[in-house]
C-alpha cells in the first residue's frame, strides 16, 4: 500500500464477505472489489504485454461491475440508501466509465497513462469505499437474506451480459444500460473475440 493511494485492509472486507453466503450480493461485490484492488497494482507494476494484459482484465471486470451494479443494486439502493446516494454513486460510476475509455485509446507505455491511470484508481477506490462504507450496510439492513441472494442470482446474471468496453453514453444511468446495454455487449464480445485471434 502506498501513501499515494490509502487503501484500507482488505482483511476486515475478505473477513465480511466469508461470513456471507457466496451469492449474497454484498459477498459478491465486494470480492469483485478485492480483485478490483488487486488489478490495480498488477497495471501500476507491470510492463509491456503483462501491462496490456492486467489492464484488460481490469477494464473489463469493472466495465461490467459498474454496469451491473446501475442495473440491479442501484434501483434497490434508492430506497435502502437513499435517492441522493444512488445517484451520487452513478455520477461517479459515469465520470469513472469516461476516464476508462479514454485510458483504453492510449498507449499504456505513456507518462499520460500513469498520470490518468492513477487518478481513475484513487477515484475508482474512492467509490469503492463509500459502496462498502453507505451502500452495503444499508442493503443489509433494508433486505432480507433471500432478498440480497436473488440480487446476487441477478447481478451474475447481468454481469454475462453486460458490456466489456466503458461506454460513457450509458454509464450511470440504469434505465439506458437496460435499454443500450444487450447491444453494446454483443459489440464488445465480438471485438473481443476477433481481437484475441492470432
Amino acid at each position: 500500500m502506498s501513501a499515494q493511494f490509502p487503501e484500507m485492509d482488505d482483511e476486515p472486507r475478505r473477513e465480511k464477505a466469508a461470513g456471507l453466503p457466496d451469492d449474497d450480493v454484498v459477498a459478491i461485490l465486494l470480492r469483485q472489489h478485492a480483485r478490483i484492488r488487486a488489478l490495480f497494482g498488477e497495471v501500476r507494476g507491470a510492463e509491456g504485454a503483462r501491462k496490456q494484459d492486467a489492464f484488460n482484465e481490469l477494464r473489463g471486470l469493472l466495465a461490467v461491475h459498474e454496469t451491473a451494479e446501475e442495473m440491479i443494486v442501484r434501483p434497490v439502493a434508492k430506497d435502502t440508501a437513499g435517492e441522493d446516494e444512488a445517484h451520487a454513486r452513478n455520477a461517479e460510476e459515469r465520470k469513472a466509465n469516461k476516464v476508462l475509455a479514454e485510458l483504453e485509446k492510449m498507449d499504456l507505455s505513456s507518462e499520460e497513462f500513469d498520470v490518468q491511470f492513477a487518478q481513475l484508481q484513487q477515484d475508482v477506490l474512492a467509490h469503492a469505499g463509500r459502496e462498502e462504507a453507505m451502500e452495503f450496510p444499508a442493503l443489509e439492513a433494508g433486505c432480507t437474506p433471500e432478498q440480497r441472494r436473488t440480487m446476487g442470482s441477478r447481478l451474475v446474471t447481468a454481469e454475462r451480459a453486460a458490456p466489456t468496453h466503458p461506454h460513457p453514453t450509458a454509464a450511470g444511468s440504469p434505465v439506458l444500460q437496460w435499454t443500450l446495454g444487450p447491444f453494446a455487449s454483443l459489440l464488445d464480445r465480438a471485438r473481443d473475440a476477433f481481437s484475441s485471434r492470432p
